[in-house]
């Protein structure tokens, strides 16, 4: 079975989701959908680790929070995550950490309301400069996924198939249509302010960003919306907190290069088996992590492509 793509979402978006599609078969993904459309099993946040707390009489579960600029996102780990709970433990509180999870939803009895929280994965303390690439990094994708519900406003029937011919991976169509069916009303503007107030964060107090509000034409529920890319790109060029670390830039460029040269040698006439992927690349002794995140980022760039779920092809 293979690994489920880790998003990047802001606390503020996950935990405005109230929809999940839930799967009762055995080895069968569930998903939290979130008002953007953003898809989620797993996801990858970066963020300030505040607390960790025991929460089980006999001490094996831990209740930990992580806030980014927008919110809080809840953790719980256990017994089953023992090396991820001892990891959690020890971090001496307030830290950057990195954390890779699963979704989880609890829903009270009587009650329709559902609250998301993370099972993590994998958690490992980083720099301000880690978190600062997250936040922007995190900006784009939400940008992208508010691109993709203004373009499914405008369709009769949004449908996968026609976002898809936009341009829109397939988990993201199909979550931004699940997102118009599920959520009465999205309010784009909510979370264009999201990003202004992100991107604002790990400016000097002396930058201020204009006001993304600005930015949108409203016309009867089709919102037509011009990219801030430029604006963000421009504001953060030369500011030394949030430079991008070239030699890390380099190595993760190097890794791509090793995923892509992999895929090259074992892609058959129908693509390369995911989990062939990740097993090659493990026996060169690139993390699994690393080597999904590689993979995320070369069909971002239009390197490879998922034909059929579980099978990458080069383009």
């Amino acid at each position: 079975m293979n690994r489920e793509v880790a998003w990047r979402v802001f606390a503020s978006e996950y935990n405005d989701s109230s929809h999940e599609i839930k799967n009762d078969a055995e080895k069968t993904p569930s998903y939290v959908i979130t008002p953007l459309g953003a898809k989620i099993n797993r996801l990858f946040i970066v963020g300030v680790l505040t607390d960790v707390e025991r929460v089980s009489e006999t001490g094996d579960m831990v209740r930990a929070h992580v806030s980014d600029p927008t919110g809080v996102f809840t953790l719980y780990s256990g017994q089953f995550q023992k090396d991820v709970t001892d990891s959690l433990l020890a971090i001496d509180v307030p830290a950057f950490v990195a954390v890779t999870g699963k979704s989880r939803t609890y829903k009270p009895e009587d009650s329709e309301d559902i609250f998301v929280s993370i099972r993590p994965e994998k958690v490992v303390e980083v720099t301000a400069l880690h978190r600062n690439q997250w936040i922007l990094e995190t900006c784009q994708r939400t940008k992208e996924r508010i691109d993709a519900i203004v373009e499914a406003k405008k369709m009769t029937q949004p449908n996968p198939m026609d976002l898809r011919k936009l341009g829109y991976n397939r988990n993201l169509a199909e979550g931004v249509v699940a997102a118009l069916e599920s959520y009465n009303s999205i309010d784009v503007s909510k979370y264009l302010s999201l990003i202004q107030e992100s991107i604002q964060f790990i400016l000097p107090s002396s930058e201020k960003l204009p006001d993304l509000q600005t930015n949108i034409e409203m016309e009867e529920e089709k919102p037509q919306i011009k990219s801030e890319e430029v604006v963000i790109a421009n504001k953060i060029k030369n500011e030394s907190e949030i430079k991008v670390d070239e030699s890390e830039k380099k190595a993760f460029e190097e890794i791509e290069n090793t995923v892509l040269k992999l895929i090259k040698d074992i892609e058959g006439e129908d693509g390369a088996p995911w989990d062939s992927i990740i097993e090659k690349c493990e026996k060169t002794g690139l993390d699994k992590d690393l080597v999904e995140e590689a993979l995320t980022s070369l069909m971002d760039k239009g390197l490879i492509y998922e034909p059929i779920l579980g099978t990458i092809k080069i383009t």
